[in-house]
């Protein structure tokens, strides 16, 4: 079934703490509802279907919804990581479209800057055989980044210009947690955390969250907000098959053409781009993969300041990304659909706004790259 403009996202909340101490995770969830729900025109009342992902707390949506006292009748908790968040849009589009529900409320929330990080689960099928080795997130993605340059040539500069690009757009942020213009040397300066990926490659830890409200064309038609549509989505997961591992690509090379298609629109349409930045590489390989340029590329697309927006040919990230503005919880990504969605609306900063913007991608990627992740693509347009 094709969600092609089946549904519009017509709310859009982005937490503004980027430390929280004072408040619970659920307290989180339920404050990014209610300013999606006002962004939306909209109240708790009107939600028939709620969406949340591994970041809510207790039993997901059951134990939120009973928080958050609303009546449902569909609940989705998908979980694939970092991009669950854009998943569950396509989930939610699909099930308004299939008459499962007319108002899917999305929330996401996280304390990892307030909480200290929980040890992975020694029941995964995987852990015996990758946990001795000291796997970690970190050195799971400098493995792609070496193998990267090793067989395309790629340089820790050409990487260090996503920073770059990401920290150009944060200083107009009054929310970020990083807002200082870096360069490239600044980067290479910075300590060397795994080999090749220095300090600045890694995205910040904040808390935080946001929340979308995705309506029927029905309902966004009585609404006064710009109408940001759904056009395509893409998902796939991708695993180390039995020891065939080849980490020079992500799942974005299934996810993508998929939401390309759905969407009827090639990579060189697209005006705006916001893409999963755990880690410099992270932005790099998706480029490639999502067809904004071919294999092997990236270090060259990237670099000169060719995702900075005004200046390149493809603005990324302008709100500063999870490289400079905030990374709440370990499925994030949320945070790439809300500023898509604003850039689609004209609502970014005047600096960092691309002009006259119909049509974004949005893209995350979850788990470890260097293992198994799963990864997922929007195409939006708005109408």
């Amino acid at each position: 079934m094709s969600i092609k403009n089946k549904a519009y996202i017509v709310g859009a909340y982005e937490h503004p703490t980027r430390k929280a101490p004072d408040k619970s995770t659920a307290q989180l969830h339920a404050e990014c509802a209610r300013g999606a729900l006002a962004d939306a025109g909209l109240t708790k009342d009107d939600v028939d279907g709620y969406f949340c992902a591994g970041d809510a707390p207790g039993m997901g949506p059951l134990s939120m919804a009973d928080y958050m006292n609303l009546r449902v009748r569909h609940v989705d908790a998908t979980d694939i990581g970092g991009s669950s968040y854009l998943m569950l849009v396509s989930h939610a589009v699909q099930a308004i479209a299939a008459g499962k529900c007319s108002v899917a409320l999305i929330t996401l929330a996280g304390r990892p800057r307030s909480e200290p990080a929980r040890p992975g689960n020694p029941w995964q099928p995987d852990a015996a055989w990758e946990q001795p080795y000291g796997i970690a997130t970190l050195n799971a993605y400098a493995m792609c980044a070496m193998r990267h340059m090793h067989e395309f040539g790629t340089t820790a500069e050409q990487l260090a210009w996503i920073k770059v690009a990401a920290s150009h757009h944060a200083q107009h942020n009054p929310l970020a947690m990083l807002r200082e213009v870096v360069t490239v040397a600044d980067v290479l300066a910075s300590p060397m955390v795994a080999d090749p990926l220095h300090r600045m490659d890694c995205c910040v830890v904040s808390d935080g969250g946001g929340a979308l409200v995705v309506v029927s064309p029905e309902i966004a038609r009585t609404l006064r907000r710009p109408l940001v549509a759904v056009l395509g989505a893409g998902e796939s997961v991708k695993h180390t098959m039995g020891g065939r591992v080849d980490l020079t690509y992500s799942a974005a090379r299934v996810s993508g053409p998929i939401a390309f298609a759905e969407a009827g629109v090639a990579p060189a349409d697209i005006q705006y781009a916001s893409i999963y930045d755990s880690f410099t590489i992270t932005v790099l390989m998706q480029i490639e993969d999502l067809g904004f340029c071919a294999k092997g590329e990236g270090g060259r697309f990237v670099a000169d300041g060719n995702l900075i927006s005004g200046v390149g040919k493809l603005p990324f990230n302008t709100d500063g990304g999870g490289l400079c503005n905030n990374h709440p919880a370990n499925r994030g990504g949320i945070t790439k659909v809300i500023e898509a969605v604003r850039q689609l609306r004209h609502e970014a900063h005047p600096a960092v706004q691309v002009p006259d913007c119909r049509l974004a991608l949005a893209h995350g990627t979850g788990g470890l790259l260097g293992t198994r992740h799963g990864a997922a693509t929007l195409i939006l347009e708005r109408q």
